[in-house]
C-alpha cells in the first residue's frame, strides 16, 4: 500500500445535533465499503461540536473518485440541518503513515 494522497474535513455540528452528526459519520463506513480506492476512512470527534474524517488513497483518480461520491453528496443534503457552517474540506499530501493489522 502505498498511500500518498487524502482528504481532511472538518465539520462543525449545529448545537443540538452533535448526536445526529456522529451517527452520520459512523454510517458513512458501509458507504465506503463501495469505493476500492478509499484505502483508508476515518470518522473521528474533536470535542464536543467539531467532527472529522480523513480518507486516504493511492492515486489522485480514487482521491476524485470518492469527493464525487456518495459521502460528499449525502453531506450535502444534511448539512443545512446538521452543521453549524460549512465544511472545511481540504486536500492533502500523506507524508508518512504506519498501518498494522
Amino acid at each position: 500500500m502505498a498511500l500518498k494522497l487524502g482528504v481532511l474535513a472538518l465539520l462543525t455540528a449545529e448545537k443540538g445535533k452533535e448526536a445526529e452528526l456522529a451517527a452520520f459519520l459512523k454510517s458513512g463506513r458501509d458507504v465506503v465499503e463501495d469505493e476500492p480506492g478509499t484505502k483508508v476512512w476515518y470518522g473521528f470527534q474533536v470535542d464536543e461540536s467539531t467532527f472529522g474524517i480523513f480518507d486516504a488513497f493511492d492515486d489522485e483518480e480514487a482521491r476524485q473518485a470518492h469527493l464525487t461520491g456518495k459521502i460528499p453528496a449525502a453531506l450535502s443534503e444534511v448539512a443545512s440541518g446538521l452543521l453549524a457552517t460549512a465544511p472545511d474540506i481540504r486536500a492533502v499530501d500523506v507524508l508518512t503513515f504506519k498501518h498494522t493489522a
